[in-house]
């Protein structure tokens, strides 16, 4: 195992690097000058703008930017904004609010999910089943920002059970219902993977043999069948918790949560490339962390699997 853990960090240089790189580039080849657009409508002074891209590093050469970007960025150092602020102060400010609303719709997807599959697929067929599949696909079918405003004008507007906007990020109680609608859609994938698992496993000789031998229901169901039909679901979930810190942008904006999402949302329109970069590279650290927890998880659930 503990080769296994080194060979997978290993592996994970070379992608973080192009990673790195490849958002870099994109950042910096973006149309517009976002120098001259903290100037708004007015024309800029010409010698205040080659000042200020002196100061920020912005007229040496893009290669040369991207060598010092990443010296500094081995180093902890992801740059600064337009605004003079650090952007690991942003990062530390917005990160750990994106990571409860995360947890939390991470949570909610995983428990409900898992559940709502594991009951409809010992249920094929029946009742809740054919409700299941139904309700599952409204919601895949129902984009993000729709699902948000009628939840929105539903439980805040007219049931007034919470505050329409989050009053305060720091408060879990005002962020359920940003992760309800966060994480619905992936509750939705979470609850008919585990269904269509649990449907496949439920014939299977291990089963078959557990049941022959006699063992009690719970057993069979919670150590024969679940486990072995959480690994496709385990691989969804472990690259989901980045894809929720990375799709909370537009749930955040319908919610005023002041997070990585709103703070992504802001500096890509005007164009700060050190925070959209900065930001971007922890949601890649995230992605490569919860792909190597997955891969270790395998072993757990699934005793035939043995690493090297």
């Amino acid at each position: 195992m503990g080769r296994f853990v080194a060979r997978r960090l290993l592996q994970m240089i070379p992608v973080f690097l192009g990673t790195v790189t490849l958002i870099f580039f994109m950042v910096h080849v973006l149309p517009g000058d976002p120098v001259a657009a903290m100037w708004g409508d007015k024309a800029p002074d010409p010698a205040q703008v080659a000042a200020f891209k002196h100061e920020m590093g912005l007229d040496k050469p893009l290669v040369q930017q991207y060598f010092d970007y990443l010296g500094n960025l081995l180093t902890g150092d992801f740059g600064t904004a337009m605004d003079h602020r650090k952007v690991i102060d942003k990062i530390t400010a917005a990160f750990p609010v994106t990571m409860r609303l995360a947890l939390l719709a991470f949570a909610i997807e995983m428990v409900l999910g898992v559940a709502i599959g594991l009951f409809a697929g010992l249920r094929r067929g029946k009742a809740f089943d054919k409700s299941t599949l139904m309700l599952t696909l409204l919601l895949i079918s129902v984009p993000v920002p729709v699902l948000g405003f009628v939840f929105q004008n539903v439980f805040a507007t007219q049931l007034k059970w919470v505050t329409p906007t989050v009053q305060d990020s720091m408060n879990m109680g005002q962020l359920v219902l940003p992760a309800v609608v966060l994480g619905s859609l992936s509750l939705a994938y979470v609850a008919r993977l585990t269904r269509t698992s649990i449907v496949e496993n439920i014939k299977s000789d291990y089963m078959r043999t557990a049941i022959a031998k006699g063992l009690p229901r719970r057993r069979v169901i919670g150590t024969h069948l679940l486990r072995n039909s959480l690994i496709p679901v385990v691989t969804f979930l472990g690259t989901d918790l980045g894809a929720l810190m990375g799709g909370a942008i537009v749930t955040e904006g319908i919610f005023n949560v002041k997070g990585v999402g709103f703070e992504l949302y802001h500096a890509i329109n005007l164009k700060e490339g050190a925070t959209v970069s900065g930001f971007v590279v922890v949601l890649v650290l995230v992605y490569l962390a919860a792909s190597l927890i997955v891969d270790l998880l395998y072993a757990v659930l699934d005793p035939r699997i043995r690493y090297a």
